[in-house]
């Protein structure tokens, strides 16, 4: 890249880091990229900081040594969180989204990069202090889900899928409960989604008892893998019996009125959770 002003630095710096959250960028990288002084470098990075921390758009760490450099931590703040919960409330207690069954239709906004995008952000804020290696989720609704949650901390997603895919190699298999319908299920991951020992953080879209959560739960012991922590979008109230103990979500479905068309959601316990993260 040719050497250009301060300006355009400032603009070109910023778009990198939130390309690249949770990566460290060595002072040497940006100054070979704009031509420009570590000094210089140093004092653009300074007011990308700043910018960063109050506008709430995450936090600008400085590494030191010989390795060291930046790193962008992308954050979303309490209000902010409050905010994007509450727009999820209102969108989906619409009962025009009643399906036969008592079921919701959630697809316009799992469908919507931008909404996951802000999820994932609200996810990964909570997750901030924790080394994650990659996200886990199973075919195919909570994909989108996953991959807004890896991008936000900038590491790969495995899918855990419910038939063999050839394209994907040997699998492992393990059988797991539904935890609704207390059937009996398969589902399978390629042994070369996840490296021994990694530290997976698992969402799903739709949480009622548990069941399938708790199954990617028994794949990862197959793996030697460790959880790290369990995001939903949305979770159940009044399961009998439920399969996973400590989970974060951002709402939860207490009501589904099939013959008044009237749902009722609320919000779940992320805030409570992000509010914590930050006080750590």
């Amino acid at each position: 890249m040719k050497k250009i002003k301060r300006s355009g630095r400032l603009v070109d710096m910023t778009y990198f880091l939130l390309q690249h959250p949770h990566e460290v960028i060595s002072l040497t990288h940006f100054s070979e990229r704009y031509q420009s002084a570590k000094s210089s470098i140093s004092e653009d990075l300074v007011i990308v900081k700043d910018i960063f921390e109050e506008e709430g758009y995450g936090s600008l760490l400085t590494i030191s040594g010989a390795s060291g450099g930046v790193k962008f931590i992308p954050r979303i703040e309490s209000k902010q969180a409050g905010l994007l919960v509450d727009e999820v409330i209102d969108s989906l207690a619409v009962p025009e989204r009643i399906l036969p069954g008592g079921y919701l239709y959630m697809m316009d906004l799992l469908g919507d990069p931008t909404f996951m995008q802000r999820v994932g952000r609200v996810f990964a804020s909570i997750l901030a202090s924790e080394k994650i290696d990659a996200v886990l989720t199973v075919a195919t609704k909570g994909i989108p889900l996953a991959y807004a949650v890896g991008q936000q901390l900038n590491v790969p997603v495995s899918i855990v899928r419910r038939d063999h895919l050839v394209t994907e190699g040997s699998m492992v298999s393990i059988n797991y409960v539904s935890g609704s319908s207390k059937r009996i299920q398969t589902m399978t991951l390629a042994r070369r989604s996840l490296a021994p020992g990694s530290r997976v953080f698992i969402v799903d879209d739709f949480m009622k008892a548990g069941g399938t959560i708790r199954g990617m739960m028994d794949l990862l012991e197959e793996f030697q893998a460790e959880l790290v922590g369990i995001g939903v979008l949305v979770e159940t109230v009044g399961v009998e019996e439920r399969l996973v103990d400590e989970y974060m979500s951002i709402t939860r479905l207490s009501e589904v009125n099939v013959r008044d068309k009237s749902i009722k959601v609320e919000r779940g316990n992320v805030l409570d959770l992000l509010k914590e993260a930050e006080e750590e």
